[in-house]
């Protein structure tokens, strides 16, 4: 299989998941390379116009990385992964469809 597109991890997401047990980690990790090879709303979901989130269920948390695209170069496709959360509720909270489109704004440049 040809993967569809490139993560890049922003360092929040990078600290988010370095505060993962290792377990959701590995699984979050697996979830993502998954969802680059194959279209699956269970993984990969639309959120919005513009802001993704990957989806992971691990030991009944709800684990939740948003992401947006970055198609500026055309050689290669971006998904850039701006924060992650766990769930409490069954709705995506606003707020962080709102972050995610701060940090969008932010790393396009435009501000």
């Amino acid at each position: 299989m040809i993967e569809k597109f490139k993560v890049v991890y922003l360092e929040e997401v990078r600290d988010f998941l370095a505060g993962l047990s290792l377990g959701a980690r590995n699984k979050v990790i697996y979830n993502i390379d998954k969802a680059t090879l194959l279209n699956d709303p269970e993984l990969f979901k639309k959120l919005d116009d513009t802001i993704w989130e990957f989806r992971t269920n691990y030991q009944n948390q709800k684990i939740r990385l948003f992401a947006f695209w970055d198609n500026r170069d055309k050689s290669q496709t971006l998904v850039i992964t701006t924060h992650g959360v766990i769930k409490k509720k069954s709705k995506v909270d606003r707020f962080e469809i709102e972050k995610t489109k701060r940090i969008r704004n932010q790393y396009l440049g435009k501000i």
